[in-house]
């Protein structure tokens, strides 16, 4: 019997991201049929390792709605990574692609007759902040706009914030901290979110669901430190920003992008703890420990 038009395809928006390029991967190493959407712009080794695995990449733009018309085509579900916080282009802002963008990609779903809509936002964060705003606005729309649908809400990315790009500067052994440093954060590997975003096609648990999403166990920024200091035979120089400095940034960005990632710095400092076992019953995962991943980048850094 052919086996072409009736397997359901995955569209995954944002797929040369971190985490949208991993749910690739792990959606083919299921031998699911994936389509990518990417932009003119993205990066070509990006583009050939997409190709590499056997995902079929379509050119569009969330501020395009024609063009997700087209990459819509024939899908039978989303699950979308896409935000303006990491890879920015001309055009590109919180206004016009975490919220306005979103909401257009949703929206072409319903219209395209998309069955199923995986939509990874991020955890509930005290203070409000632009960023934060469109997440909650684009979760509303998709629960209330008839796709079946799931909704990650993961904590702090441990490949991202645990990085240099960020102030934690492993490889030269340096970190910044903010605030005191004391505050558990329930750190969570990218590769992890993206195993629950490739699970929650097909898992009853997920259906219609929001889910909160974190590491194994939480830890302080000063017990990270300690974790990579054991891992790497080296004590670490720290440079502490205070919790006032962060929120005065924040009170005095520019624009709704710097005040995004000082309101994240200020949760860092605060702490950001979630409880995974009741997720885990129902999901069996096992977890990347932040001793895993600094383990992980120690081979990286010698």
């Amino acid at each position: 019997m052919p086996h072409t038009s009736q397997s359901p395809t995955v569209l995954v928006a944002g797929a040369t991201g971190f985490l949208g390029s991993e749910i690739c991967r792990q959606l083919k190493a299921k031998n699911k049929i994936v389509k990518g959407l990417v932009r003119s712009t993205s990066d070509p080794s990006k583009l050939a390792q997409l190709k590499e695995w056997g995902v079929e990449t379509i050119e569009g733009d969330l501020k395009d709605r024609a063009s997700l018309d087209h990459a819509l085509r024939g899908v039978s579900a989303v699950i979308s990574t896409v935000s303006s916080t990491l890879s920015r282009q001309e055009g590109d802002s919180i206004q016009t692609v975490d919220d306005e963008g979103q909401s257009s990609l949703i929206e072409t779903a319903v219209a395209a007759g998309v069955s199923q809509f995986v939509y990874v936002s991020f955890c509930s964060i005290s203070s409000p902040f632009p960023l934060q705003t469109a997440k909650r606005k684009v979760e509303q729309q998709l629960a209330e706009s008839g796709l079946e649908y799931t909704i990650l809400q993961p904590t702090f990315f441990m490949d991202i914030w645990l990085s240099p790009a960020l102030g934690f500067d492993f490889p030269n052994a340096k970190a910044t901290i903010y605030g005191e440093g004391g505050n558990r954060i329930s750190w969570i590997a990218i590769k992890d979110v993206a195993a629950f975003a490739v699970a929650s096609l097909d898992h009853p648990a997920a259906k219609n669901q929001m889910i909160e999403l974190g590491g194994p166990e939480a830890l302080s920024p000063l017990e990270v430190v300690r974790i990579f200091e054991a891992s790497q035979g080296k004590n670490f120089e720290l440079q502490f920003v205070p919790e006032e400095a962060i929120s005065a940034q924040k009170e005095s960005a520019p624009d709704p992008l710097s005040e995004s990632f000082a309101a994240l710095m200020l949760e860092v400092a605060r702490g950001s703890e979630i409880d995974m076992q009741h997720t885990l019953d129902a999901f069996a995962m096992q977890l990347t420990s932040v001793q895993d991943y600094a383990k992980k980048v120690r081979v990286v850094a010698i």
